[in-house]
């Protein structure tokens, strides 16, 4: 290659160009309900996790012109956002001492089946409550999140296979929790 001709792959400039505002309303409407249920099941309080949805989604709006696609996807940057935003809460809520998971009813208590989806939920949050925070943090991203392990890895901060380590990790615990009372868990 002649070192007048511009290179055959995408530019730095290409590469970390910023999120447009058509994709960040797309990225809402997409992951806002994963964002909130995230933050639900690690904060346990619908009022904090729908602010800390608002915050993820304002912070990432206010960096959006500085975002870096090589270092992750737009999603994972959102729920890496949201995960810190949601440690922050639980580290203030701590300071506080006044924790107050609330659980939420199902919509039809009467049905034997919605019953044995809120029995179900329990066990499942329960088991994780019992989790220790950065295991319960893996899980909720992973699925909550519904990110790949590589995005898993970007809000993590980690490797991939760190982060699939983790992950295998904290299913295994979660699974003897729950296992404690004889239910099972995916």
């Amino acid at each position: 290659m002649h070192p007048a001709e511009p290179p055959a792959t995408a530019t730095p400039q290409a590469a970390s160009r910023g999120l447009e505002d058509s994709e960040l309303e797309a990225l809402y409407k997409d992951c806002a309900a994963d964002v909130h249920a995230y933050a639900i099941s690690l904060l346990g309080n619908r009022t904090i996790a729908e602010d800390v949805t608002a915050l993820a989604f304002e912070r990432l709006y206010r960096s959006r012109s500085r975002l870096d696609r090589g270092r992750g996807t737009p999603k994972a940057l959102l729920f890496a956002i949201a995960r810190n935003a949601a440690l922050d809460e639980l580290r203030r809520i701590k300071r506080q001492r006044n924790l107050d998971p609330e659980l939420s009813q199902p919509e039809d208590p009467r049905s034997v089946e919605a019953f044995e989806r809120v029995e179900r939920r329990a066990l499942v949050r329960s088991a994780l409550a019992g989790l220790p925070l950065r295991e319960r943090e893996v899980v909720l991203l992973k699925f909550h999140g519904q990110l790949s392990n590589e995005e898993l890895a970007k809000a993590l901060g980690v490797s991939a296979s760190n982060a699939g380590t983790r992950l295998h990790r904290a299913l295994t615990r979660l699974r003897e929790l729950c296992g404690e009372t004889d239910q099972e868990v995916a």
